[in-house]
């Protein structure tokens, strides 16, 4: 899955789980289970299937879990970092033209067009 892809399945679990908070009048309990089944999605397509020797040791297994899922975890950690820096930047520059979801909007948008995606 291309970075870009990430970045807007990132904005869009976001974009939902803070619509459901509102909706839900701020109880952060009703908010449990926000986007699971998203992000159950997310994780799917981007963990790639692997397999561990039966005769493996506990080490050569770490090692080929490690191998195999390290990738998609930066690439995860990579594309919601990319999201909190853009809506931070707004927020930390006191900008008060654009709300949070409007900004996941446009990320999205940007993201969407093949010449400007990372």
């Amino acid at each position: 899955m291309e970075q870009s892809e990430v970045v807007l399945r990132a904005i869009g679990i976001l974009t939902h789980s803070a619509e459901r908070i509102r909706t839900a009048g701020q109880d952060l309990d009703a908010g449990s289970g926000l986007g699971e089944g998203q992000i159950g999605s997310l994780l799917a397509e981007v963990f790639p299937s692997f397999q561990v020797a039966r005769d493996a040791t506990p080490l050569e297994a770490a090692h080929t879990v490690t191998e195999a899922a390290l990738p998609a975890i930066m690439q995860l950690i990579g594309a919601f970092s990319f999201v909190f820096a853009e809506l931070a930047e707004v927020h930390d520059a006191g900008r008060t033209d654009i709300s949070s979801a409007d900004l996941l909007r446009e990320l999205a948008l940007r993201m969407s067009r093949p010449d400007t995606a990372e």
